[in-house]
């Protein structure tokens, strides 16, 4: 697990709580885990691996849209339809192209409001600052 965590180059938060997005303009997802790199969604359609998709997060998060490159991704688990019907559940790892500097900016800030009690999530790499959740 350390090994995955140096090679991510940036910490991850995890959400606590139910934040949802789009990817491929009409794909709900709801984030995992988010970093200044990357993130965890899950999903009730495939998303290929290699791909790139764009990602908009939820108002609540500051309405951002963001270009992703789908590293992996697996089926996890089914849930039920509104038909009836089981729907295979997919969680995918997606990482950040293209980003603009206030792209850049915005996400990092965004993370560090993510964190909880201003303390670093576990996994974080030497000298990460708490006043902006970027690297000193």
């Amino acid at each position: 697990m350390a090994e995955s965590q140096e090679r991510r180059g940036a910490a991850r938060v995890t959400i606590t709580e139910p934040l949802g997005a789009r990817a491929r303009a009409s794909l709900e997802v709801r984030l995992i885990d988010l970093s200044a790199t990357g993130a965890r969604i899950s999903h009730l359609d495939l998303l290929r691996p290699g791909v790139i998709y764009a990602l908009h997060l939820s108002p609540a998060l500051g309405t951002l849209a963001l270009s992703v490159r789908v590293v992996h991704s697996r089926i996890v688990g089914t849930e039920p339809s509104p038909a009836g019907e089981r729907i295979l559940r997919y969680e995918s790892g997606v990482v950040f192209v293209g980003l603009t500097e206030e792209q850049r900016t915005t996400l990092e800030r965004l993370v560090a409001q993510l964190v909880p009690n201003g303390k670093p999530p576990e996994g974080t790499p030497p000298g990460w600052r708490k006043t902006n959740g970027g690297p000193s």
